[in-house]
């Protein structure tokens, strides 16, 4: 059946809650007899029960039969952990391919009752008017969901990318006026502009501050550099570029909320983990979380219920790692009176797991005082939501690109010439500059033929300006003529294409903007096609079918010789501009360094280094 599901405030259930707990009311639920994973005291408790009024928990005991009355569903948690529902700290639901409702459908069965979700893709697409799409979208869901303001709308400046739209402090400070589920300031990514002052990222900064709401970072820079306490002064407070056990530790050590990742092709948690598991650190301000998992891994592999899991492989004690991904999260953000814990008053999302702890098997999840998924399958219908036209038909290219796009025309008319090239790390976000020496024939740079380059380029989609830009990247791994083209291209999302064969590449570029949307994989043997319509980032299919197509993506890449791991999701960070090291933007070669801060860089260089 459908259901609208609706979380009140605690002020306003104060009457019933002590009500049902007195055994005056029937409880709406109750769970009985289960191990009660307590994360504030850090203990497994035998034999306890729990008893729910409407949205919220009532009573936390070893007896609930005083609150059972007639209409009151009963659990029986025998044999089973009774445990709070996980919450993921940093996550951008449009990374999933899924809308909102299907993300919801595809976590809920795995524990995952809520999250912080930061929608700087869509908003560098349409602004806050995205933002406000997505937040509608959450508000139908059975999900404690959150939304961060995206920060940084371009993530670099306008003059190293053109994105589809501008926030600043006044958008900034409108968005807090939408709700107190509008909790803070998404990932600071241009953090050298935060450190020397840059005044529009101040600004939004102190917008978020003087709305009591939090601010979120992205700081790429050695943890040992001088700068970290600076960008720690401006009043951010949680980080998730830890790659390091040193990152953790720094950050915790100025009182910020270190947050390990393990994502889908970014594999941090077993090295940040450490800080915990080797150095002793109190895990206290240590949060678990995704950002980000394509909807192809949250099918094979899921989601918080995953990170949890790979943490205690990793030598987590299991209530420390459900800590991790519970009440520390609902600390940093200053909920914990409302999610996090199993505790009289919070708001009743829990999970039934069975077997061994350490297994993390969700067999129950409970939304809002709401079954609503069990064994894996979701019990309840959610509400539907249409997103507007407009936001269906995102892709503007001026004209149809042709081979000659990708050529790249070089200053000489042959011999060889010193290129900058961006290296690949597979498992990892940053990326490495490399210098080769490329041959010149007939004035264009050979790329692809023999030396295991790809050529790699942004075409503008916004706005319609025909900026295009072609460069060189190694590590893609193509045996055969192969080329991506894909709107998903963080965080300017203009259209990105790699390849080793021009009219390929031509050819994957149409197929996306055809479709107004999404990945395309052109070989020589067929097209792989992977729409994505809503803001050429999300598809408008159930999950089921999403992580189908988001699979055969992943299939058609590896069949090409591509075999990095979840390719698509690391390729689809080469226009990234903020993070190191070398990148590309509709405007040409991006470089970021903590000696140089970010700057354009030419793709010829002089002469190859000594």
């Amino acid at each position: 059946m459908d259901m609208t599901f609706k979380r009140k405030p605690l002020a306003d259930c104060v009457p019933e809650l002590v009500a049902t707990a007195r055994g005056d009311q029937a409880a709406t639920l109750v769970i009985t007899g289960g191990k009660l994973v307590n994360v504030c005291s850090g203990e497994i408790l035998a034999g306890m029960s729990v008893g729910i009024q409407g949205g919220r928990i009532a009573y936390v005991g070893k007896d609930v039969s005083h609150m059972i009355g007639e209409g009151t569903q009963v659990i029986d948690a025998s044999g089973k952990y009774i445990a709070p529902g996980l919450l993921d700290g940093h996550c951008h639901i449009e990374s999933t391919q899924l809308t909102v409702t299907e993300f919801a459908r595809a976590v809920l069965p795995l524990g995952t009752t809520g999250g912080f979700f930061d929608a700087h893709e869509i908003a560098n697409v349409f602004g806050l008017k995205g933002i406000k799409l997505m937040l509608d979208e959450m508000r139908g869901t059975p999900l404690a969901a959150y939304m961060q303001v995206a920060s940084c709308v371009p993530s670099a400046g306008a003059e190293f990318e053109t994105t589809g739209a501008s926030i600043g402090p006044a958008e900034v400070a409108e968005a807090y006026t939408w709700g107190e589920d509008v909790i803070g300031l998404g990932e600071v990514m241009n953090f050298p502009g935060v450190v020397y002052g840059d005044e529009k990222m101040l600004g939004e900064i102190q917008a978020t501050l003087r709305a009591g709401r939090y601010a979120d970072g992205h700081f790429t820079w050695p943890s040992s550099d001088w700068r970290l306490p600076v960008y720690a002064a401006a009043g951010v407070t949680g980080d998730h570029e830890c790659v390091t056990a040193e990152d953790v530790i720094e950050r915790v050590r100025l009182g910020m909320y270190a947050k390990m990742r393990r994502g889908s092709a970014w594999h941090d948690v077993a090295k940040t983990i450490t800080a915990h598991t080797e150095h002793g650190l109190d895990s206290r301000r240590m949060m678990l979380v995704t950002d980000d998992r394509s909807s192809e891994s949250l099918r094979d592999e899921g989601h918080m219920d995953f990170v949890v899991r790979h943490a205690i492989s990793q030598g987590v004690k299991p209530v420390t790692a459900f800590q991790m991904a519970t009440i520390n999260t609902a600390e940093r953000f200053g909920l914990s009176r409302d999610i996090g814990s199993i505790t009289p008053g919070s708001c009743a999302d829990i999970i039934l797991l069975d077997g061994n702890l350490a297994d993390v098997n969700v067999v129950l999840t409970i939304a809002a005082g709401i079954v609503v998924a069990e064994n894996g399958v979701m019990t309840v219908a959610l509400p539907s939501f249409q997103y507007p036209a407009e936001v269906l038909a995102s892709v503007h290219l001026p004209t149809r690109p042709t081979a000659e796009d990708f050529v790249i025309h070089a200053p000489i008319v042959s011999g060889s010439l010193a290129t900058r090239v961006i290296k690949v790390l597979e498992n990892h976000v940053e990326t490495l500059e490399l210098i080769v020496n490329l041959p010149v024939i007939e004035s264009k740079l050979q790329v692809g033929a023999g030396n295991g380059l790809c050529k790699i380029a942004v075409l503008e989609r916004h706005k319609g300006t025909g900026n295009k830009s072609v460069g060189v990247v190694e590590g893609i791994g193509f045996h055969e003529r192969a080329a991506i083209a894909m709107t998903v291209a963080h965080d300017s999302h203009n259209v990105l294409v790699i390849g080793n064969d021009d009219e390929l590449m031509a050819q994957a570029a149409n197929a996306v903007a055809d479709a107004q949307g999404g990945v395309a994989v052109i070989t020589a043997t067929g097209v792989t096609l992977f729409p994505l319509i809503i803001a050429g980032l999300m598809s408008a299919e159930p999950f089921e079918i999403v992580a189908a197509q988001s699979a055969a993506i992943s299939k058609a890449l590896y069949e090409a010789g591509c075999t990095l791991n979840y390719a698509f999701m690391t390729l689809s960070l080469l226009a990234l501009a903020v993070i190191p090291t070398l990148r590309l933007s509709d405007k040409g070669l991006v470089r970021i360094s903590p000696e140089e801060g970010i700057q354009l860089v030419p793709l010829f260089c002089e002469e190859l280094p000594s």
